[in-house]
């Protein structure tokens, strides 16, 4: 974040990252106690995550100690320090899902894409995270993709998902 050349830019080492555009939000919040977790959503809505250069950014503007907000980030779990895949899959955990055999969707979602829970494909497309309860008991076992529900899952179907939405992707 040096200023070496003397432009006043700020370059992070990820280059997609634009701080420009978190620049209205930090004004409008800079000087309003508590608003941290608010500036930290509109900078991972803006970016998709909260790498640790743009953390140290958001503390300087904010003058705020880059360890409590690196704190907050690790402690909430709405907040990622890495990038996550075009495809984000939410697979229910719950308990109608767990009984109706969401570990076999599981599987079958780790071996078509090669990765573990929390990890993202190595092309970038795929991301797979395992959460509590997605409120579709009745559709259990479920999960959801960018918003768009799907239920009533057996491993092959979960399988042709996947590969309906990898051969559409542009």
């Amino acid at each position: 974040m040096c200023d070496c050349n003397g432009s006043n830019a700020v370059k992070l080492k990820d280059p997609s990252i634009d701080v420009t555009l978190l620049k209205p939000t930090l004004e409008k919040y800079r000087d309003i106690e508590g608003s941290i977790i608010t500036i930290l959503q509109k900078a991972q809505d803006l970016y998709g995550y909260l790498p640790i250069d743009l953390i140290a950014h958001i503390a300087k503007e904010t003058k705020i100690k880059p360890a409590k907000i690196h704190g907050i980030v690790t402690f909430y779990t709405q907040f990622r320090m890495t990038p996550v895949g075009k495809y984000v899959i939410l697979l229910c955990q719950g308990t109608a899902c767990h009984v109706n055999g969401s570990g076999a969707i599981e599987d079958a979602i780790c071996d078509e894409l090669n990765i573990n829970e929390g990890e993202t494909t190595e092309d970038g497309l795929f991301t797979l995270c395992n959460v509590a309860c997605l409120g579709c008991c009745s559709l259990a076992p479920v999960m959801m993709i960018n918003g768009e529900t799907y239920g009533i899952l057996t491993p092959d179907s979960t399988r042709e998902i996947l590969k309906e939405i990898r051969a559409n992707d542009n």
